[in-house]
Order: structure tokens, then sequence, then C-alpha cells
């Protein structure tokens, strides 16, 4: 239900999500605009086939610098020749130093992009004075749940961060809710669980098993090296929960959702399932530091734990309950947890 006059501004284009929403809104025929970060490597690879679409701009920029995002915000108003000829601008901020592990050694770096990055933007639509046009997606996170004080989390469980990417986080989620209610902007927050795809990071633990698999497979490398193996999370597909992003933005009113699939696995269920789609069984033996995980027809190890990769603070088990998502967004997730790691085994099975 766009028109031409509907445009779309992505923060984190470059990213999973940013990509597979870019895509999205494309095909709805939005002009989008996606922010990228100015790099001395290439860094498009996830929207190479849409980057020469006729219908989508991409703009140097940095949540770091506040004069950059109003100088985008002022741009995207000039191209359209004034605020009067923007029927909506819908503004998706899904930028952020996304690593959780990462985040303890770079606290300070992402407070300043995932915490105030978003005041930045928030201050930039108001300032531009394009408030009343404007709707405003926060890429909220189960991260912010961390030591959960109730199971499954929904939109009223109580917050409990436990790393300073969680932290952050939290404070970009209360200023959105701020800004509404200070201002009257529409603006809410999407708090989605883990989701995964194709697309994923490499160094992010559910890209780095379905990577390893492919290698091994390869007989690039004999194991994979990972952490807490015990972790429990809520999986769903990343290409199914950019609609609910957008599906936010088209209530008569702006309100926080949970996007999640509320079934729950953990590392060790996805390791096993990654492989078992190379027909490869994993059995487990050891304790701890000590544990691994070995084929069992070969008895050959394929997967080891290294202290290196656990967090100082750990988020043992997260689920959603999107039941309000489901009743108002009328969404839901499409994707299995066993098609979701098949997707993925998939595609790194041919790299």
């Amino acid at each position: 239900m766009a028109s031409n006059n509907r445009i779309a501004l992505i923060t984190g284009i470059t990213g999973q999500d940013g990509s597979f929403l870019a895509e999205f809104l494309l095909e709805k025929d939005y002009r989008v605009y996606g922010i990228i970060r100015r790099s001395s490597s290439i860094n498009t690879r996830r929207i190479d086939h849409i980057y020469n679409h006729p219908k989508l701009k991409l703009v140097y920029g940095d949540l770091t610098d506040s004069c950059n995002i109003t100088g985008v915000i002022l741009r995207i108003i000039n191209n359209a020749g004034g605020k009067d000829n923007i029927e909506r601008l819908e503004v998706y901020n899904l930028a952020a130093q996304s690593h959780v592990k990462v985040s303890f050694e770079l606290p300070e770096y992402t407070g300043n992009v995932d915490g105030l990055g978003t005041l930045r933007l928030l201050e930039a639509i108001i300032n531009c004075g394009i408030k009343d046009k404007t709707r405003f997606y926060q890429a909220s996170t189960s991260e912010l749940y961390g030591k959960v004080q109730e199971t499954p989390q929904t939109e009223t469980t109580s917050f409990y961060p436990r790393s300073p990417y969680g932290v952050a986080k939290l404070y970009a989620y209360w200023i959105v809710i701020n800004y509404r209610e200070s201002y009257g902007l529409y603006a809410c927050n999407g708090i989605l669980f883990n989701h995964e795809s194709e697309r994923r990071g490499e160094t992010f633990i559910t890209r780095k098993i379905t990577i390893g698999v492919g290698k091994i497979i390869r007989e690039e490398q004999e194991y994979i090296t990972l952490g807490n193996i015990y972790s429990k999370r809520d999986w769903g597909y990343a290409k199914d929960y950019v609609e609910a992003m957008w599906l936010m933005l088209q209530q008569e009113t702006p309100e926080d959702f949970v996007i999640s699939t509320g079934v729950q696995h953990s590392v060790k269920d996805f390791i096993e399932t990654a492989f078992a789609f190379v027909n490869i069984k994993i059995l487990w033996r050891g304790e701890g530091l000590e544990e691994v995980g070995f084929d069992a027809k070969t008895n050959k190890v394929r997967i080891k734990i290294d202290k290196r990769y656990f967090r100082p603070a750990e988020v043992d088990t997260l689920v959603g309950d999107c039941s309000k998502a489901k009743r108002i967004l009328k969404w839901e997730p499409e994707t299995s947890f066993n098609d979701l790691v098949e997707i993925m085994v998939e595609n790194d099975l041919i790299i």
C-alpha cells in the first residue's frame, strides 16, 4: 500500500535485516534511502543484487555524527521537493554495534552508536520539522531481558540487561518511548528475539556453526570452536521478521511489540540439527571446557569449547511470547527452526 510519495530511510541497510527490509520495501514501491558507513573495503555484498535499483539511493552516514544524520534527513526532504511532497517518511533504525561479546570490549563505542545514535536520529527528525510525517521504528532486542525475570518474555516483562550492548539498547528503547510521549512522534520498538539467516554475520554463533559445517564437509577444517553451548534461544528467520517491522509502522497508533517464535532451542540443538543435514550425528563426551562433540561414525572431534568465547555475564535463556503481534499485527513466523537451520547450512555448503 505504498505510493510514489512513500519514502523509507534504513540505517544499517548493508546488514542482515537491512538487506531483507530493503528488498521488502522496494517490492512495495517505496523510494528507499540507505545509510552506509565509509569503509576502505567493499561492504555492500548483501545488497549487491539491488544496488542499481532505480528507487534505491545509498548515502554515507554514521550514527555517531549528528550533523551527518540531520543532513541525510534534509537531503531526503530536498530530493522530494519539500516536505509537502512527502506522504510519509518511515525511518527504520537497524544500525548498531550488534555483537554482544564485542560490546564488552567496545563498551563506549557500543553506547555511542546503539544508545546515543538513536537519540541523534530522533532529534534530527524533530529539528528538521518532519515529525508529523515520520514514523520511526527502533530495532530493540531480547537482550534487554538478559537475566530473565519471567518466562516467556512479553512486552511487560521487566528488563535486566547483561551486557554493554543490552544496556545501550535499553537507553534506546526508553528514549523512543520518551519522544513518543513527549513530542507525539510516531515511534515504536520492535523487541526482536534472535533471528538468523544465510546473511547473518560470520562471527555470530549460528553462522559460525553453519559455515563450520560447510568447511568440515569440504575438508577445509576439522572442528568448530565455540563458547557456551548450553545457552537457550528463541530463533526465527530474519526474512520473516522484517515484515513485522513494516507492519508496526502501518498501525493507527504506535505501540511496542515482541517478535519471536515462542519456541526455544539450545546452541547444542542448533549444532546437532546443522550436522544432521549433512548426515553427521553428533554425540558428546566430557564436561565443562573439556566437553567435545564428535562424529558418531568416525569418532572425529567436530566441536571444541574455548573459554575465550564466553561472555563476562551470560544470558542463559530467552523465549518470547508474540501473542500481541499475532493479535494486532496479524503477524506470525512462517519458518520453523529446522527449516531455518537447513536454509543456512545449504547456503554455507556451497560457499
